[in-house]
């Protein structure tokens, strides 16, 4: 019978048993565990992978009675505006329970969109209450391994379907999707684009665009699968060629939803190209409520995601699963609102269309003549 099978406290195999199987001392497996650098590479791997192997519980470091409790916050990158936005919610929600907030950028100049052992290590080695994931999803085998070491998580705004049984926290994005798509058939709009991101969008992204189809529908407006684009909100080119090909359509839309704040730059850049105008000649309505929505001219109307709120509430159900309490449900949905600013109005009279010259391949009239163009 291999050494697997040998006994353990019901709380788990002691260090002694941890050290049998791994054939090393118990000294070298205290080592290991306390992250101790003189062990040799083949040693702390083999220690490592008895942990593992048997289900060891690395108890949290003491450093001092005056060590505060830590909290992981792992953000897709720190280069974003919405990452700020959950950082503050988490943070003032830690501050709140006495916890402080360490944060790592799960997509670095390496290009790796994970945190890799190392940091699985250090994590149970600093004592953290949890982990909060920000469009950063853990592998299969990082959700095992922190089930298996009690490490509760929390996935705020999930990319992908969680597994099931882990937790998660979002916006209302359906609801959002029909909000916004509402706003513009309010004003009269009926030719409505909608941009989302690249083929085969994240759990929001598909969210808040089959948001747009039922508004579209409840309204008795015809879906135009043409009016449907994808494009990377944080490629500029990207966005500026969906926008093309919208505007090169035989009856190109008035106005257009777009499943990201991120994309309105792109969008107001090609819109330019074309001499046209937001909101004059296209509305425009985003979703986030980003920092930059408010600096874009004119001011991006979009639907409000309160990513603060989101950050805090996850915080505080990962504290309550740390002390044994799983809550009623693995969803919480945080209600979105539409903040109304200056990128809308009614649809242009006569709305836009290829003339002639476009049809012909050739530029419309209104580039070619000085004075205003056509209205």
């Amino acid at each position: 019978m291999g050494r697997t099978g040998r006994a353990r406290t019901a709380a788990g195999p002691t260090l002694a048993v941890v050290a049998r199987e791994a054939g090393v001392s118990v000294p070298t497996a205290s080592k290991v565990v306390n992250g101790r650098e003189d062990v040799a590479p083949a040693t702390r791997r083999r220690v490592t992978e008895a942990l593992d192997r048997l289900g060891y519980v690395r108890r949290p470091r003491c450093d001092g009675a005056g060590a505060t409790p830590l909290v992981d916050l792992v953000v897709n990158t720190l280069d974003d505006s919405a990452s700020g936005a959950v950082l503050h919610g988490a943070e003032a929600a830690a501050h709140d329970a006495g916890l402080e907030v360490v944060v790592r950028a799960a997509r670095t100049r390496t290009g790796s969109e994970r945190p890799g052992r190392a940091w699985q290590e250090r994590l149970v080695l600093r004592g953290s209450a949890g982990v909060l994931f920000h469009l950063a999803e853990p592998s299969p085998a990082q959700y095992a391994w922190l089930e298996q070491h009690r490490v509760p998580l929390a996935l705020i705004d999930p990319v992908c379907e969680p597994p099931p049984g882990a937790v998660s926290v979002g916006g209302a994005n359906w609801q959002g999707g029909v909000t916004a798509t509402e706003h513009l058939l309010a004003l009269g709009h009926e030719r409505v684009a909608v941009i989302t991101g690249p083929a085969g969008p994240t759990l929001s992204g598909r969210a808040r665009l089959a948001g747009y189809r039922s508004a579209l529908a409840a309204a008795g407006v015809r879906h135009r699968p043409e009016y449907a684009r994808h494009a990377d909100g944080t490629d500029d080119a990207s966005v500026r060629r969906a926008v093309r090909e919208l505007l090169d359509l035989p009856q190109p839309p008035t106005a257009a939803f777009l499943c990201s704040d991120r994309m309105a730059p792109g969008v107001y850049g090609a819109l330019a190209e074309r001499g046209l105008r937001v909101p004059d000649d296209m509305s425009v309505v985003g979703f986030d409520d980003l920092p930059e929505a408010r600096r874009l001219s004119p001011p991006l109307t979009t639907v409000r995601q309160p990513l603060a709120e989101m950050a805090a509430t996850a915080l505080h159900l990962l504290l309550r699963m740390r002390d044994g309490h799983r809550p009623e449900s693995t969803r919480t949905e945080l209600s979105t609102r539409l903040v109304e600013r200056a990128s809308t109005a009614p649809p242009p009279v006569p709305p836009l269309g290829r003339p002639a010259a476009v049809l012909l391949g050739g530029t419309p009239p209104w580039g070619e003549v000085s004075g205003p163009r056509p209205r």
